[in-house]
Order: structure tokens, then sequence, then C-alpha cells
């Protein structure tokens, strides 16, 4: 199989050496680096040509790498029922430069690549309705970004008395963004409530 992989790898890379800046072999899977601004073409230059035939796209989702200067990744997994087999594309992105929406080729792109802006705020230039669709439309930020609060600070809810949505202060019953995660059972380095009352050895 990996051979397979490796001819197809070295095949692609081959034949459009400007979109595609490396590929490797990973856990028997094929990935493909690709320039960004060249994702149009290269999808669609994987699905048309009949040696490849990479008609069905399974997924799009991010990566975050907060520390890194273009700290996205663009994760596209595409099918080939003619080869009997997948790859991954990754492109990367920063916070303010728009990637190409791959929807001319893949309408079903749609969802993903909104779902990709809800959760990461990456933007996709010539998307036909990019706006938010699994958070609520007044929502701040971007919740799978590495640097979004744990437990964010307004809460949703419907209130049954009021026959209505309602946006409260996040009310924790614990200082949960101060804990310090510290095992019980390995010892804290505090007294723990409760223990006050044992007796000291």
């Amino acid at each position: 199989m990996d051979e397979t992989l490796k001819t197809l790898g070295e095949a692609i890379a081959a034949e459009r050496p400007a979109w595609v800046t490396g590929w490797q072999i990973a856990h028997h899977e094929l990935t493909l680096a690709v320039a960004a601004a060249t994702i149009v073409d290269l999808v669609r230059f994987l699905r048309e040509d009949p040696r490849f035939g990479f008609l069905s796209l399974t997924d799009i989702c991010g990566v975050d790498w907060p520390s890194r200067e273009k700290r996205f990744d663009i994760v596209y997994h595409l099918l080939s029922p003619r080869q009997n087999m997948r790859i991954r594309l990754k492109a990367m992105t920063d916070e303010d430069t728009p990637v190409p929406s791959i929807t001319p080729v893949f309408p079903g792109a749609d969802w993903f690549e909104r779902e990709a802006y809800d959760l990461y705020g990456i933007v996709f230039s010539g998307h036909p309705d990019l706006r938010r669709i699994l958070t609520d439309y007044g929502f701040d930020g971007h919740p799978l970004r590495k640097d979004f609060p744990l437990t964010g600070f307004v809460e949703v809810r419907y209130d049954d008395e009021r026959k209505r949505v309602v946006y409260e202060p996040v009310k924790l019953a614990q200082e949960f963004r101060d804990f310090d995660f510290l095992s019980p059972w390995e010892g804290t380095e505090y007294v723990l409530p409760g223990d006050e009352k044992a007796a000291k050895p």
C-alpha cells in the first residue's frame, strides 16, 4: 500500500510542482503540502484527471498552531473510488489571509468551510455564504482556537419561564479558571477542604 501511495505522491508532485510544496506518507496515509493560493486548481486537477479521480470530498477541518507565524492548517480529505484510496491536502494560512473556497469544484465544501470559519476564524474568499454555522450569530471568538478560554464567559440557555433564549454570565461552582489541576492522590501543596480536620502525623 505504501508503495502505491509513494507512486501517487511522486506523480502528483511531478505534474504540479508549483502547487505541491511537499508530500509524506505516515501511518499508511499520503499527505500533500499545498500552497493555499493554488488549492482550487489542485482539487480540480485531482478530481478531473482520469489518472487520479478524487471525486469525493469527505472532510475539511482546521488545526491551530498558535506559536507558528501561519497558525492554521486547513486540512482537506479526498477519496478516489477509481483508485480506492484517500489522500490528505494541507494548506497553511494566518488569521488575516483568506484561503480560496473550493465550493466551485466541490459544492459540498460549503458547510465544511463555514464550520472552519466558525470554530477557527479561517476566512475563505469566494465562499457563497460565509457565516457561522454551529455557534450563535452573536458569539464572540472562535471556540477551537487554542487561546480560547476553556469555559467562555457567556452561557446561552432557554428560559422556560420567559419562554425565550437568555444570555447570562457563566457561573462556575468552583474557581475553574484558577484551578491548579494537581491530583489530590499525588499530594497537593495546600490543604484540601476537609483535610484541615485530620490529625497530623
